[in-house]
């Protein structure tokens, strides 16, 4: 489609129409996103290092873990013996010798439970307790509130 802006008969001021495609802001646009995703990519491929078991045919149960809790007045207790923070490790380990779990501590699973009212300071030291002692295998028991 053209307009004529003078007259009738044609003359200098035809405006003719333009078939060309202008693909400059295309290509902007494509360098932008190219910009964007070699700054998005790197960031995004994130390595988790996991620990998992090697394949085998034969498929044996874990062992039990030793059970560590801590009572409103302060009182520990490991598998149900009372014990105090500072025999922590010594008990641990003569508890682990006694369920014949013998082999690195890193393997050895413990589980620690503590009443509603513990402090959280109480509950951290003797999870820090353990783990600097070489335990890492450590879960935290959640009992359902009533």
């Amino acid at each position: 489609m053209a307009a004529k802006l003078a007259g009738a008969g044609g003359g200098t001021y035809n405006i003719r129409q333009n078939a060309d495609i202008n693909v400059t802001p295309f290509v902007d646009i494509l360098l932008v996103l190219l910009i964007i995703f070699m700054i998005a990519v790197p960031a995004a491929t994130t390595a988790i290092k996991l620990d998992m078991p090697l394949a085998t045919d034969k498929v044996v149960p874990p062992k039990p873990p030793v059970l560590i809790t801590i009572q409103n007045s302060g009182a520990l207790y490991l598998a149900g013996r009372p014990t105090s923070l500072d025999a922590l490790a010594r008990d641990l380990s003569a508890r682990f010798a006694a369920d014949s779990q013998t082999g690195p501590r890193k393997d050895q699973r413990l589980m620690v439970s503590a009443q509603a009212d513990v402090p959280y300071e109480a509950l951290m030291g003797v999870i820090d307790k353990v783990h600097t002692e070489g335990w890492t295998q450590i879960g935290i028991v959640n009992e359902e509130l009533h």
